[in-house]
């Protein structure tokens, strides 16, 4: 299965879970809500949840969002039906409630059961990950959610915020591509990064999308590059250039430097502070390397955008040079400094 390289290195639910929200299919959002609802639920030790009660949250959820950008790609045809053309036209009063109107309520129940919850396990290519967070019991308004002992470990483990934010930063992500209009820049020029305020930025519309850690430290297991040691929360992080930003500058100074953007995403990966600050402008290891290739593989693994962006990188970093993997392209900049 797609993934499976990754699940390789943790075969656990937690892997699971990443597989499912940061390198799923997304033709829309509907796995982010669903997935956000399922943490809240799993926090608070529920364990069969009515689908109405699981929907209320799930689409004020989508309410929410899709008042700020769209949920959808621009180019999907919406009947009067569908879901998303009710949650549009409900918005106002959902919002101004605080709930779901009975109308998207109704709409959110009679559309989950088949257009999100049999989906939210699989992969591309008709694979599911080899854990599941829920299953669906009952018929009509009797249904179900029974919450899995794996989701209530994950989402009432020390690494459920971070779950949490990851979620989030992919469901942003997606969101602008949809709203940046996928197959125009998005997908022609990837994503780039503004190290003032260390987010990932649209470059179509000329904003901040996410932060850095947030949208790549889940296809890392959570973990620091340099240390390979868990990120837990309350650790102080910090964005590392794998190789040291200052080869740019120093080797600029004397001629030119020849070599891929040191400043990319293909480059920056989340560490301790402790450990960045250690590393200082050394060379990366064979090791951190090798995690760095990995990471980077698994992000090409992910829907649009960074998978553009890291394919930008790959293919045209290297001027007169084709590669065709990350452990290939690596060694080639470590061969250039």
């Amino acid at each position: 299965m797609r993934g499976r390289e990754f699940y390789a290195r943790d075969a656990s639910a937690r892997a699971s879970w990443r597989l499912a929200v940061l390198m799923g299919a997304n033709s829309r959002t509907y796995k982010f809500a669903l997935g956000e609802a399922m943490l809240e639920f799993g926090r608070h030790g529920r364990e069969d949840v009515p689908l109405a009660e699981l929907a209320a949250s799930y689409s004020l959820g989508m309410v929410r969002h899709l008042a700020q950008d769209p949920q959808a790609p621009q180019a999907a045809e919406l009947g009067e039906k569908d879901f998303l053309t009710i949650a549009a036209q409900e918005s106002a009063a959902t919002l101004a409630a605080g709930r779901p109107t009975e109308r998207l309520l109704a709409a959110a129940v009679r559309s989950m059961p088949a257009m999100v919850m049999q989906k939210f396990h699989n992969l591309r290519g008709d694979t599911k990950v080899p854990h599941t967070f829920y299953e669906l019991a009952g018929t009509g308004r009797q249904r179900v959610v029974r919450l899995t002992p794996d989701l209530h470990r994950l989402a009432r483990s020390e690494q459920a915020a971070g779950l949490a934010a990851e979620l989030g930063a992919r469901w942003s992500i997606v969101e602008s591509s949809f709203a940046a209009g996928v197959g125009r820049s998005l997908v022609e020029q990837g994503v780039a990064v503004d190290w003032a305020d260390m987010k990932i930025t649209d470059r179509r519309r000329r904003r901040s999308v996410t932060g850095i850690v947030e949208a790549t430290v889940g296809f890392q297991h959570g973990r620091c590059l340099i240390c390979d040691d868990v990120l837990s929360p309350g650790d102080a992080t910090a964005v590392d250039h794998v190789f040291p930003f200052s080869l740019m500058q120093r080797l600029g100074s004397v001629g030119s430097w020849h070599g891929p953007d040191l400043d990319a995403l293909w480059n920056l990966a989340p560490a301790h502070a402790a450990c960045n600050g250690a590393k200082s402008d050394r060379q990366p290891t064979p090791a951190e390397l090798g995690r760095l290739a990995a990471r980077n593989a698994a992000i090409m693994q992910s829907p649009h955008p960074l998978r553009r962006t890291l394919q930008l990188s790959l293919e045209g970093a290297l001027p007169g040079r084709k590669v065709s993997s990350w452990t290939e392209f690596l060694g080639a900049v470590q061969l250039a400094v």
